[in-house]
């Protein structure tokens, strides 16, 4: 593969886009990175198309804990604050603290008083619950038998809030168990659910076994979290349109604009060299590119779905649902999670643990699982295992495509450094070689999509259901 796209310009256009900062959903930082990739995109001559939404932001901007003690006062470190969670006045709360042992029957304890509640890694439940394996590249190369990480551990314990709320308390303190406190810092989880009113910080393991120990000696804390509240802030979605000489299909090439650190989302840096690659070679069908808002508030934006693109997909069935006219997308590719190394915690400390983190990839059917696979054909760096859509389950903005019928291709890596939040951007773990030809390979995967009649691309299966395969068959 050689479609002269510059690692420079990629590293070049990663840095412009950490120099906005955290970008929050209609953040100043992401409002700043979606005016940047609007120009690029109107200085290569391309039109851009925008929907504009208002919303109610809110943005942590200050926490701490403060035990209090005989001998004075004991300052915990906080991770992080649980997004859209809550906030006090400025000069805390202050309550006695109290271990929630069992939820959800423990917080019958919890009136007036700060909660803390013990979030367990998720080791025990099979990988093969949210996932189901179709190949790898390497062969040998499987989904662990148990999930551990701080993603899916938050999701699916955010119910305690309603719990928590209604039962009294004044505020949550969740602690993280079985993952090192590098690990869990700065983690912007989770971000799933809508505005709680009811202030809750993350702590690590270390830090919460002193809060645990205050609590069994019903001592008092102080809590405190401030947050920038905006009401109507003002946030995007836009997309762009290079013509085919097929203007009745379309590929749909995907990805949201708000994020975290240089992985997430360095998706949109990606898809403006693949813009350039193709706005003067005019391919067989029509392409459109759609860089969408609101994957960091999904409760705001998502359609009858759990991802953004849903929204967008909505308001724009004539660039996609073939009726009356419209157009027919015959196919989609998700570009989000690119050039991520592999960190995880050994023997309770975090470190790379490879050059490459296994590239998950949905592939809607049989005939997009051999494409994706010929597409990589040739790379040097791969590591690589593709999915069916498993129990209703589908990460990343590849979801809504695949439910509205259109056969994808969806890149969604997830490391454990995924939603963090740091100074570095996480640029320490991020892989511009692996970057580079990623990019090179979803140039590969559109070229063979848009060479393959509409036919033999089909529509995506339907979901599997029960515990999904986490390894290949006859490896």
């Amino acid at each position: 593969m050689n479609f002269n796209i510059s690692k420079e310009k990629l590293l070049e256009g990663i840095n412009i886009m950490n120099s906005f900062g955290t970008r929050l959903t209609g953040s100043k930082g992401h409002n700043d990175f979606v005016s940047y990739l609007k120009k690029e995109i109107k200085d290569m001559g391309i039109d851009v198309y925008s929907d504009r939404y208002s919303f109610d932001r809110w943005e942590a901007k200050e926490s701490s804990i403060v035990i209090h003690t005989d001998n004075g006062y004991e300052v915990i470190e906080v991770s992080s604050e649980w997004p859209y969670s809550g906030e006090t006045p400025k000069e805390g709360i202050t309550a006695e603290i109290v271990e929630v042992k069992e939820k959800h029957i423990g917080f019958a304890g919890v009136k007036n008083k700060i909660a803390l509640v013990k979030v367990h890694d998720l080791g025990q439940i099979p990988t093969g619950v949210a996932f189901n394996q179709r190949n790898s590249f390497p062969r040998d190369l499987s989904l662990p038998a148990y999930y551990k990480g701080p993603v899916a551990t938050s999701f699916v314990n955010f119910p305690l809030f309603s719990v928590a709320k209604k039962m009294g308390a004044k505020a949550i303190i969740c602690i993280w168990q079985g993952m090192s406190s590098e690990m869990v810092k700065g983690q912007y989880l989770s971000f799933i659910q809508s505005y709680l009113n009811i202030p809750c910080l993350w702590v690590s393991e270390k830090e919460g076994e002193k809060l645990l120990r205050a609590a069994r000696n019903k001592q008092k804390a102080t809590l405190t979290l401030l947050a920038e509240k905006e009401k109507n802030a003002k946030t995007e979605s836009f997309y762009s349109v290079i013509e085919g000489k097929n203007s009745k299909e379309a590929i749909i090439i995907n990805t949201h604009t708000d994020g975290t650190n240089c992985v997430e989302e360095n998706g949109p840096i990606a898809m403006l060299e693949i813009m350039k690659y193709f706005k003067d070679k005019q391919p067989d069908r029509t392409l459109i590119f759609v860089f969408v808002t609101g994957h960091f508030r999904l409760h705001e934006f998502k359609q009858n779905d759990i991802q953004a693109s849903s929204k967008w997909l909505k308001n724009h069935r004539d660039m996609w649902d073939g009726k009356k006219g419209h157009i027919k997308a015959v196919a989609g590719v998700s570009v989000e999670h690119l050039g991520c190394t592999e960190w995880k915690d050994v023997d309770g400390v975090y470190q790379k643990t490879d050059d490459i983190d296994v590239e998950l990839v949905y592939t809607g059917n049989k005939k997009m699982d051999e494409i994706y696979y010929d597409s990589i054909k040739g790379r040097e760096n791969i590591r690589t295992i593709t999915l069916r859509g498993h129990n209703i389950l589908h990460f990343g903005e590849g979801q809504p495509l695949r439910n509205v019928g259109i056969p994808e291709i969806a890149l969604v890596t997830a490391p454990d450094y995924l939603t963090v939040v740091s100074e570095s951007h996480e640029m320490e773990k991020f892989n511009l070689d692996l970057m580079h030809e990623q990019t090179l390979t979803f140039i590969e995967i559109i070229q063979k999509i848009d060479a393959t009649p509409s036919d033999q691309l089909g529509k995506p299966e339907p979901y599997t259901f029960g515990l999904g395969r986490i390894k290949n068959k006859n490896k």
